[in-house]
């Protein structure tokens, strides 16, 4: 005679079988996960802001922000580099590109000029001493600065930074970003070629000297990274962004935005021009947000386009969605982490894979970058 727990065990095992027999239940791939930089190891209390890019070697390049003694946005903060040859299953020992003493060298957006092979790598910086509420305010010692730094050689060594905020900051503005995450090179139409990176700002309100208006905007290079300029300027109520080129073949900008409209959804804007100019923004109709970064990614293999970001109203469910025409509609194809999250960074692995890198923890989503391997096959 059976006894009842193996009577269950029974009625489980077939519950579970018959589930998998049903169409679209059981049947997703497994996301490979692993731990890239994780916070209190080799020297840094917090990484913080990733960005990862694919290398014209096929290399991929995990860069964040190491935060040397807290976990603020101010401070003694370094920019770090970890890289992989063999699509995200193993990482390099740690790299530091940028060290400025007690200063924050941060918000990496790197970028890749196919036809050159060279990595760009556009970044901000300010006194560690300086907060981003002074510096909007203008009470700051200091401002935020924009730089650039390059790579010939896939990522292995790059330049010393270069500032360039004079060509890419308009003087009555306070606070300045790049990225985070990455910029695109235009593939199709009259601007292809361009290297554009996506960014944001805030200047001050001239109803209310006590209040910002904050914006997105992008810059980009019509000289395959040699001069930067300022491009077209999207406002108000958006900030950071990541740009994306459509499949239209003529060369269309989609600027996704965090959006401060405190309706928890996406702010939506396009260029036809290249990024000189841009449409007022829209709300997503359908991508719902927490107030926080995200990452869209043009899988160009796959005809897709690709989205990652907390899919709640809460830092917490880093999902991934895929769209097959070109932002009308989305369908998910991975939840990476249902706990705390938040920032993430997306990149094209085959021509039936992606990437992405991102914040997530138990108890708070700064607790580890992790790499993410997963499936964007429909079911």
């Amino acid at each position: 005679m059976k006894t009842s727990a193996s009577i269950l065990r029974r009625v489980l095992g077939l519950t579970l079988l018959g589930l998998a027999c049903l169409p679209g239940l059981l049947r997703a791939a497994p996301v490979e996960q692993t731990d890239v930089f994780v916070s209190g190891q080799d020297g840094y209390h917090t990484y913080r802001i990733p960005a990862v890019i694919r290398a014209k070697n096929g290399d991929l390049l995990a860069f964040c922000e190491g935060r040397k003694s807290a976990g603020g946005d101010s401070g003694n903060i370094d920019l770090l580099l970890k890289r992989s040859a063999d699509g995200g299953k193993t990482w390099s020992a740690q790299q530091t590109i940028w060290d400025d003493a007690e200063n924050t060298c941060g918000n990496p957006c790197p970028v890749l000029d196919e036809s050159t092979g060279t990595l760009w790598l556009l970044l901000t910086h300010n006194l560690g001493i300086d907060h981003e509420k002074q510096i909007a305010a203008r009470t700051s010692k200091g401002t935020r600065t924009v730089w650039v730094a390059s790579s010939a050689d896939h990522g292995v060594t790059w330049t010393k930074p270069v500032e360039i905020t004079s060509a890419t900051k308009d003087p009555s503005w306070t606070w300045y970003a790049t990225g985070p995450g990455v910029g695109i090179q235009i593939q199709k139409g009259p601007h292809a070629g361009r290297l554009v990176i996506p960014c944001d700002h805030n200047y001050d309100n001239p109803d209310d000297p006590n209040k910002r208006i904050s914006g997105s905007h992008a810059i980009y290079s019509d000289d395959h990274g040699a001069t930067w300029k300022l491009g077209g300027i999207i406002h108000p109520r958006v900030n950071e962004c990541q740009v994306v080129e459509l499949f239209d073949d003529r060369g269309t900008l989609l600027m996704d935005m965090r959006c401060n409209s405190g309706r928890n959804r996406r702010a939506e804007s396009t260029s036809t021009d290249g990024g000189a100019t841009w449409t007022a923004p829209t709300d997503s109709a359908t991508r719902i947000e927490p107030v926080c970064q995200a990452s869209i990614l043009r899988h160009e293999a796959a005809k897709l386009l690709l989205f990652s970001n907390p899919a709640s109203v809460k830092r917490v469910n880093l999902t991934v969605r895929a769209s097959a025409d070109d932002n009308r509609t989305w369908r998910d194809v991975a939840v990476l982490h249902p706990g705390p999250s938040a920032y993430s960074c997306l990149v094209a692995l085959s021509p039936t894979e992606a990437g992405c890198l991102y914040e997530r923890g138990e108890k708070k989503p700064y607790e580890k970058i992790t790499f993410a391997r997963f499936s964007i096959v429909a079911p």
